[in-house]
């Protein structure tokens, strides 16, 4: 229902992951409706049930706040919600609760509750979904599936599907920086380094992405296999020989991927998306090289993905796919040139 006057107090329920563009719609309806708005946030116990990556209540509840102080100064208070409804069934100050399409049959619910303590009903003020560009919905999970950013933009451009992207050469310090996290080790022993990079992750809860033969092969030789791998056949631009190529066996499938040095391609792309899709450990057989590739993972892979390669000399570079992950990488996009 559309508001037609002004309510005491507005009730607003959710995780509030990855604030977006649609909790900012849910909450705009709350503080028109209603002279004062309890948000309540579901627990870290609760968040954790739906995705390990959620972030944490405290981050969730500073988000809300400064929300709070640029659109509802002194009118917002923030609640820690431990079960499915909430005070909602009990509060005898509300009157009011914003519910999307999906929580409303929730909303009325509560409301049968209510009935049953001797409480006037919440008039129920559903909000439709925002959608993205494509007419997608605009939620935490698809952001944390990688898919949108917090505005309902694609990570992938579409002209990313049918152009090839040349570097350009001002970018080649730029790329040459980590990432992610330097752990060191011998050359000799690559393994030394990959056992400190991977000590304390939880392999069952995210995805472990690959890139380089040297890297590969090296976590086949620890017995784990990547959720997906990229190879080349080549370290240090030099071809392996026959004995030092990666056993491609140990992979469910293989995808081949064509990228010359110094692009990424739409066979990249392809396949790249093709093996984020996919439960099985798959492949990726490059033609020319992968050096660029993390660059097209952390635009495609979910949120909490894990990318490893290596870092000639030095050790392997362990980075995890963020939002501020992605954003870089479709920032350094914008600097290559389309052929």
């Amino acid at each position: 229902m559309e508001p037609s006057e002004t309510f005491a107090c507005c009730l607003v329920g959710g995780t509030f992951d990855r604030f977006h563009a649609g909790h900012a719609l849910l909450l705009d309806a709350a503080q028109k409706a209603a002279k004062r708005i309890e948000i309540h946030v579901t627990s870290d116990q609760m968040a954790e049930i739906k995705s390990p990556f959620i972030q944490s209540f405290e981050l969730r509840r500073e988000v809300l706040l400064q929300w709070a102080e640029k659109h509802a100064p002194g009118s917002v208070t923030i609640h820690q919600l431990t079960d499915a409804m909430g005070p909602a069934p009990v509060h005898k100050e509300a009157d009011c609760i914003v519910a999307t399409p999906e929580t409303r049959g929730q909303c009325e619910t509560i409301n049968e509750t209510r009935a049953e303590n001797n409480l006037p009903p919440l008039a129920i003020i559903e909000v439709s979904h925002m959608q993205d560009i494509d007419g997608g919905i605009i939620s935490s999970s698809r952001i944390r599936n990688g898919y949108i950013d917090q505005d309902g933009h694609p990570w992938i451009e579409p002209h990313y599907r049918t152009k090839t992207l040349l570097m350009h050469p001002r970018l080649d310090a730029e790329l040459k920086t980590p990432m992610g996290v330097l752990f060191e080790g011998p050359e000799e022993a690559p393994e030394v380094a990959m056992y400190a990079a991977l000590e304390g992750l939880d392999l069952s809860t995210m995805a472990l992405i690959a890139v380089g033969d040297v890297t590969v092969s090296t976590l086949l030789s620890m017995d784990c296999i990547p959720d997906i791998g990229l190879i080349d056949g080549q370290t240090k631009r030099t071809p392996l020989l026959k004995e030092q190529q990666v056993n491609t066996e140990r992979f469910s499938a293989i995808l081949d991927a064509q990228n010359p040095p110094g692009q990424l391609t739409p066979s990249l792309l392809s396949a790249v998306e093709k093996a984020c899709s996919s439960d099985l450990p798959t492949l990726i057989d490059v033609e020319g090289e992968e050096d660029l590739a993390p660059l097209y993972i952390h635009l495609v892979a979910p949120i909490g993905s894990q990318i490893i390669y290596g870092q000639p000399g030095k050790g392997v570079v362990l980075q995890q796919t963020t939002l501020e992950t992605k954003t870089r990488c479709r920032n350094l996009l914008g600097f290559f040139e389309v052929e």
